[in-house]
């Protein structure tokens, strides 16, 4: 089943992403597999993982660290917790880490339920009450970053402090996302059985797909969300984002309160994939001030 899967998968054109336009194996944006021996297999460590109900479907997550709780939540697609593994590396030495997978990626079921923003922001309170009574702080990349705004503005007493990459403001209009059978774009095989290895239910994976793209061309995360955002929030993007245009992280960081505003030059969407350092050195004041 999952060969037959994964020979799908193949024929998948993902158009609308940056990934698409590339040469470089999809890996190299969406992840890079461990490859150092004794590296944390982040998203698949038996050690750490635990799962959540969260409605209608079970909700995979692991915890790193002791001290001040941070949320950390990956990219959509065929995003992961370990495409966040730098992060959650340095994160830990200081603070306890809750890195989820969410619904549909990694080990966490897909549901029944289409996808929804209000649904993912439910589905990080489920693991949050699962693991802390305190307040938490968030870091999202992309679709983890879209997730953690709604998160904020529902539930403000739950934030104590947010870090958005590569998230902006997203209107339905701003680009429409579409899956191309025909078009045939070779992605990285490792990566993709890697991925199917992994999901609960494999074979809802073209399902995922499509109910992304839904999510996408009909989901409006703006002024209205934003507004509602009490605390401070640190917005990274790279300057030269295909997926979260530099007007939309520009809109995002008017629209909020209480934002702050970090550029890394020459970097696409997965910034912090391209250039760990200068991401890391623009949210170090960030998690430092009181």
């Amino acid at each position: 089943m999952k060969q037959l899967l994964f020979s799908l998968v193949l024929l998948i054109g993902f158009s609308s992403f940056g990934q698409a336009q590339t040469a470089k194996p999809i890996r190299y944006f969406m992840q890079q597999t461990p490859s150092s021996e004794g590296a944390i297999p982040y998203g698949n460590n038996p050690k750490a993982g635990k799962y959540v109900n969260a409605g209608d479907a079970k909700i995979y997550y692991e915890v790193y660290g002791e001290g001040e709780p941070w949320v950390i939540l990956h990219g959509g697609l065929l995003g992961s917790t370990y495409e966040m593994h730098q992060f959650i590396d340095s994160l830990s030495k200081g603070y306890q880490v809750i890195a989820i997978s969410t619904r549909g990626h990694g080990k966490s079921e897909l549901g029944t339920e289409p996808l929804s923003i209000r649904q993912k922001a439910d589905d990080i309170l489920a693991v949050v009450k699962a693991v802390t009574s305190d307040s938490v702080n968030v870091l999202g990349f992309s679709d983890g970053g879209l997730g953690g705004y709604m998160f904020a503005s529902l539930y403000p007493e739950r934030v104590k402090k947010m870090i958005a990459i590569g998230a902006g403001e997203q209107t339905p209009k701003l680009r429409r996302m579409d899956f191309n059978a025909v078009e045939l774009f070779q992605l990285d095989p490792a990566f993709m059985e890697q991925q199917l290895g992994l999901m609960p239910q494999p074979e809802c994976l073209m399902e995922l797909g499509n109910q992304i793209a839904d999510f996408y061309n009909s989901t409006s995360i703006s002024k209205e969300l934003f507004g509602k955002i009490q605390c401070p929030v640190l917005i990274i993007a790279g300057e030269n984002d295909r997926n979260a245009a530099l007007e939309t992280i520009l809109s995002a960081y008017r629209m909020i309160p209480d934002s702050q505003l970090g550029i890394i030059p020459n970097a696409a969407h997965g910034v912090f994939l391209e250039n760990f350092p200068a991401v890391w050195y623009s949210l170090v004041p960030f998690l430092e001030k009181e």
